[in-house]
């Protein structure tokens, strides 16, 4: 017999084979002014990290904010210019939850100039890089206690986000 039910708040119908289904879970808005950098690195390509300051979250199942000092984004920036997110830290939910958020993607631009512009505006005030210039997506998972929100760790998430003048942006959206 199983351990499980079904305890999803999603509503139904769910995922088919041939029909894949999103549901928005939250939008997180992330703080982190201070950025680190090592490069270049004995292997080529370079090291940035970000470290969270700050930031709130809101969804139809959840909302909090970030855990200040919590942890981070610790992207590899390859040689082909594309930045490969390792993202992990913390959110308290307004009800006291601490949940651990982990997200592991890309960053690249659609144009030859974009990943240096981007790069511009976050680590030299440079100009804002629309949206539509870039691909920031991610793959994303959940740690929590059992309880109320444990059905974060029991579902697939992706996430799009947007790059801000002090931080990113992002939605996570659950495969239900």
């Amino acid at each position: 017999m199983s351990n499980f039910s079904d305890t999803t708040p999603f509503a139904k119908p769910y995922s088919e084979l041939d029909n894949p289904r999103l549901e928005l879970v939250m939008e997180v808005r992330l703080q982190f002014p201070e950025v680190y950098s090592m490069a270049p690195l004995p292997g080529g390509g370079m090291r940035t990290a970000v470290l969270v300051q700050g930031g709130t979250f809101e969804g139809p199942l959840l909302k909090g904010k970030a855990v200040p000092g919590s942890g981070g984004d610790y992207a590899y920036w390859r040689g082909d210019d594309v930045s490969c997110l390792d993202a992990r830290y913390l959110l308290q939910e307004d009800d006291g939850t601490t949940i651990m958020l982990q997200n592991r993607g890309f960053l690249w631009g659609r144009k030859p100039d974009t990943m240096a512009r981007l790069r511009d505006w976050a680590f030299n005030d440079g100009e804002p890089v629309p949206h539509d210039e870039y691909y920031l997506r991610s793959q994303t998972t959940f740690e929590c206690a059992a309880g109320k929100h444990d059905w974060l760790t029991k579902h697939v998430f992706i996430g799009v986000g947007e790059r801000k003048s002090d931080g990113n942006r992002l939605r996570y959206y659950a495969l239900t």
